[in-house]
């Protein structure tokens, strides 16, 4: 999937009337979830990504300590939107990512996690 394919995605599902805003969601969730993973984690997900979005989970500091109330808390502070909101863009763009990203990938991700981020994989089949 290319850049602009995967950002039309994420417009699409969030309702967003701009594609800037597609963006910033999307880096806002990936910039937070690539601080929480381990560095292998965040590399193996971002690979299959569009070059221009892998960045996002690989450019920051990785394998930050943080539960799932502070992720959402990380999201909508970088998206300058309320909590509500930033989980369920975020719920979305996992999504999205779910729809590139080689199944064992993203399950390798999720196992990864603590329980409580469960709901950031909401819209993903888990694998099996």
């Amino acid at each position: 999937m290319e850049y602009k394919q995967f950002i039309g995605q994420v417009q699409h599902r969030l309702e967003f009337g701009r594609f800037g805003e597609a963006v910033r969601a999307t880096r806002a969730t990936l910039t937070t979830l690539g601080e929480r993973l381990p560095e292998g984690e965040a590399t193996d997900l971002a690979s299959p990504l569009p070059m221009e979005i892998d960045r996002y989970l690989t450019e920051g500091e990785f394998g930050q300590r943080f539960d799932y109330h502070e992720f959402v808390g990380r999201v909508a502070k970088r998206e300058g939107i309320d909590r509500a909101d930033a989980n369920y863009h975020a719920q979305e763009i996992l999504a999205v990512v779910g729809e590139v990203v080689p199944p064992g990938n993203v399950e390798k991700v999720r196992n990864g996690l603590p329980e409580d981020y469960e709901p950031l994989f909401e819209g993903i089949e888990r694998e099996g």
